[in-house]
């Protein structure tokens, strides 16, 4: 099993970005973080990168109680998005698989917010058309 989800999309980089926006809002989740990647690798390093943007998405009553059965469990949230120009021109869509990631956190009582949180996400990319 991977350790994200991923999505080729019809839609243009700028559509897709507010697609993902809307289908978040959705399932209970904002985004909380921004970061244009290209920008960014511009600003500090002088080159060139196709558009790339990371998105840190938070579901505020998820994670109050993942974080009260494992308080250190910060360290892996926000649940982050990628929206990503491939070398095509094709659009993609990738997130964190939580099913996966939760793995290397020796706490059974998570199991089920993992499985919650991949099931909205998934639904998430489900409705990124």
């Amino acid at each position: 099993m991977e350790y994200y989800l991923s999505k080729k999309v019809s839609l243009t980089f700028d559509e897709t970005i507010k697609k993902l926006g809307e289908e978040l809002q959705k399932e209970g989740f904002g985004i909380l973080t921004e970061i244009d990647v290209q920008q960014t690798l511009k600003k500090k390093l002088n080159v060139d990168f196709k558009k790339y943007k990371i998105f840190g998405a938070c579901n505020p009553p998820i994670a109050h109680q993942a974080l009260e059965a494992e308080e250190n469990l910060g360290v892996l949230l926000p649940c982050n998005f990628v929206v990503k120009e491939n070398n095509e021109n094709e659009i993609q869509v990738n997130c964190v698989n939580p099913l996966v990631t939760m793995q290397a956190v020796k706490n059974e009582a998570l199991k089920d917010f993992a499985t919650v949180v991949y099931e909205k996400l998934n639904k998430v990319l489900e409705n990124i058309k």
